[in-house]
């Protein structure tokens, strides 16, 4: 009996994810084709290159102090050499500082990234959802994510229909 209800089990289970329909969609090619998102990718990477100008010259500032207090340091008393060498470490400190205010885990960078970008990934979550709940999918992957995809059919690639979902032309 329990041999039985053993693979009667098995046999529904196994039914069960045959029925299982399957796609898959590459989220980067759907980014791709969004313009507010190459808007939004465009101002972080105007945001960043401004930042990294500013530690940059932080950075000169730095290497010319040190330049002109290795040139004066026989020249200077030990007093004027300790004053000289705390204020190019607190230059330093502070030029640290704005790098990990800026471009840190939880810096302006990856905050002004949660602010335009997440938005799009969430309707993009969203069309995925209701795409796969109308087609009746069991498992939509993500081409362009960690996950390994030793083969990929062209029939089930939905980019396109989310990107159709979505509102944009590709």
């Amino acid at each position: 009996m329990k041999r039985l209800i053993l693979v009667l089990s098995f046999f529904l289970i196994s039914g069960s994810t045959w029925a299982q329909k399957f796609a898959y969609v590459d989220s980067q090619f759907i980014l791709e084709h969004i313009p507010e998102y190459k808007q939004a990718q465009q101002q972080l990477d105007d945001l960043s290159y401004d930042w990294q100008e500013d530690i940059e010259k932080a950075y000169q500032e730095i290497d010319q102090l040190y330049r002109a207090y290795q040139t004066d340091k026989v020249l200077l008393t030990d007093k004027m050499r300790q004053t000289r060498e705390d204020e190019i470490i607190q230059k330093e400190k502070d030029a640290k500082a704005l790098q990990q205010l800026r471009f840190g885990t939880e810096g302006d960078l990856f905050k002004k990234q949660e602010e335009l970008i997440r938005p799009i990934q969430n309707q993009i979550y969203n069309a995925i959802q209701e795409f796969s709940k109308e087609g009746r999918y069991g498992v939509i992957f993500d081409k362009s994510s960690d996950l390994l995809m030793l083969y990929a059919d062209d029939n089930l690639d939905k980019s396109e229909k989310i990107l159709d979902k979505l509102g944009y032309d590709y």
